[in-house]
């Protein structure tokens, strides 16, 4: 079942607001109600349906949960319940795992309980969060990046891109370093090792010459750090030789590389920029510097919001603004491209990859794994739902693993490469694979002939019926319209051989 659309989709419960200390959860006496709404909301249906008590104590309630709610009417909880037990339950074929054993995997030979790390930033940058975090579940934390230089933060530093239902589609900051002495992180790190000394401490670093990124890194590791992750890639730090400017010149990768791998002994990830055309050449000289893998990738740089009267971008600091770090959903397609450019780099074989960029549910993190990444860092989504999201994440991912068959995440690693080509000229042309309209789902809302009239090759009409009629000569089985259907009435056909007819050709 893991692999269908899902039954219940998040628009079915967009108005959740995913409270903290939930008012629904306070009025329930029966079930986890916003613990079930949260995996809904996080593709994690079927492990929601499989943690449900047998009987259905909903049958006889007066929905107090739904009349507690902070928008009272306008999250359907009786029926996403119902959905849960009477139609997500009875296709659930996998119970659920009797433990997490098989996410155990590790960070560069370093031990680690499952593939999901905090991203360095302000979600990893005190001893309470990550305290917090590790006692939610998370195997580990690349802290906020260790450097010498004062930071002092702009206020405002945050801005977003919103969709039509005001969800956060892209996050820009303008957020720097750790604000921290790199003393008190030095406390940190050894307070976090005493007290937790199963998770793994990632020591973000920023140095300003060989001299300095070696310290750092023998410092890092002297005072309980497990690995020592390099950034290149702030693009919130560019001038001189600084974030993202090293990564886009391959010689500094390399110089700064190898200057921290000879002052300390633990592993070394150099963590790469997007802000350049190909990232495989910083990758190779991370590499020669003695790189043990790579961190991709970091935040794209940006420029969101422009105000239509002060004509400044947003977040505006006393009339100003700056080019800033775009992360979150918008950012994840490119973030699974560079991973999978690395993943395909026969040259960089047995290098660990660990991936960030766009990570909400346990299939984002998955999509990194299956193009050869082996550990997962999550920091927007944090951001915005809290570090409670990790136990949706291990839940998801260990069901899948548990249908499909695997003993261990190790091995879904590099699944997806064999299929994959950095070009499309490899594809065969010579078949098409039509759309199915599925008419029990149809509105006939005319958006697919739309779409396809003045995006596509004209190949539908709407009937009297107000159904959608294909005309087989014209479709050349691009499915635009699936992509735009808001109903999800559109299924796909068996591919068909086709020839091309002579006046295709002649236009083409």
């Amino acid at each position: 079942m893991i692999q269908r659309e899902p039954i219940i989709r998040q628009s079915d419960m967009i108005q959740c607001a995913l409270c903290e200390d939930a008012p629904c959860q306070r009025a329930c006496p029966h079930l986890p109600v916003s613990t079930l709404l949260r995996s809904i909301w996080f593709r994690n249906e079927q492990t929601a349906a499989l943690s449900l008590p047998p009987e259905d104590p909903c049958l006889s309630c007066r929905r107090p949960c739904e009349r507690a709610c902070v928008r009272p009417g306008e999250v359907p909880i009786h029926d996403l319940i119902n959905r849960l037990y009477y139609q997500v339950l009875p296709e659930a074929e996998t119970p659920l795992p009797e433990d997490t054993s098989r996410l155990a995997c590790d960070l560069c030979g370093v031990p680690m309980e499952n593939p999901f790390l905090l991203g360095s930033s302000v979600i990893a940058s005190t001893y309470e969060k990550c305290a917090r975090a590790f006692e939610a579940g998370w195997a580990g934390a690349s802290f906020k990046t260790v450097t010498r230089l004062e930071i002092q933060e702009a206020s405002p530093r945050y801005s977003a891109v919103t969709g039509s239902d005001g969800g956060i589609i892209g996050f820009k900051n303008i957020e720097q370093l750790s604000e921290n002495s790199v003393a008190e992180n030095m406390e940190i790190f050894r307070r976090l090792k005493r007290n937790y000394p199963s998770k793994v401490i990632v020591a973000s670093i920023m140095g300003r010459a060989e001299a300095e990124w070696g310290e750092l890194a023998r410092m890092c590791q002297d005072n309980g750090a497990d690995v020592v992750e390099l950034n290149f890639s702030c693009p919130n730090m560019v001038e001189g030789d600084m974030g993202a400017a090293i990564g886009q010149l391959p010689e500094l990768v390399e110089r700064f590389t190898a200057a921290a791998k000879k002052a300390c002994s633990i592993p070394v990830l150099s963590k790469l920029t997007p802000n350049v055309e190909y990232m495989n050449p910083a990758a190779a000289a991370a590499l020669r510097g003695g790189a043990d893998g790579l961190t991709a990738i970091n935040t794209i740089r940006s420029i969101v919001g422009i105000n239509l009267h002060t004509y400044v971008s947003s977040p505006a600091v006393r009339g100003l603004s700056a080019i800033g770090g775009y992360s979150g959903n918008a950012v994840h397609p490119i973030a699974l491209r560079f991973i999978g450019e690395l993943g395909l780099d026969p040259q960089l074989k047995g290098l660990h990859l660990s991936a960030a960029g766009g990570v909400e549910t346990w299939i984002d993190a998955l999509e990194f794994l299956l193009l050869g990444a082996s550990s997962v860092q999550v920091t927007t989504a944090v951001m915005q739902y809290g570090y409670r999201i990790v136990e949706d994440l291990i839940a998801g991912l260990n069901l899948y693993l548990t249908e499909k068959g695997f003993s261990s995440v190790r091995e879904v690693v590099g699944q997806g490469l064999s299929s994959l080509s950095a070009s499309s000229s490899p594809l065969e042309r010579q078949s098409v694979v039509f759309p199915v309209f599925l008419r029990e789902r149809c509105i006939g809302c005319g958006r697919c002939v739309l779409s396809c009239a003045d995006g596509g090759h004209e190949a539908l009409y709407l009937s009297p019926e107000r159904r959608p009629v294909l005309n087989g000569k014209k479709c050349v089985g691009c499915h635009l319209c699936r992509i735009v259907c808001p109903e999800n009435a559109i299924a796909a056909s068996p591919r068909r051989i086709t020839i091309p007819s002579p006046d295709r050709r002649s236009k083409d």
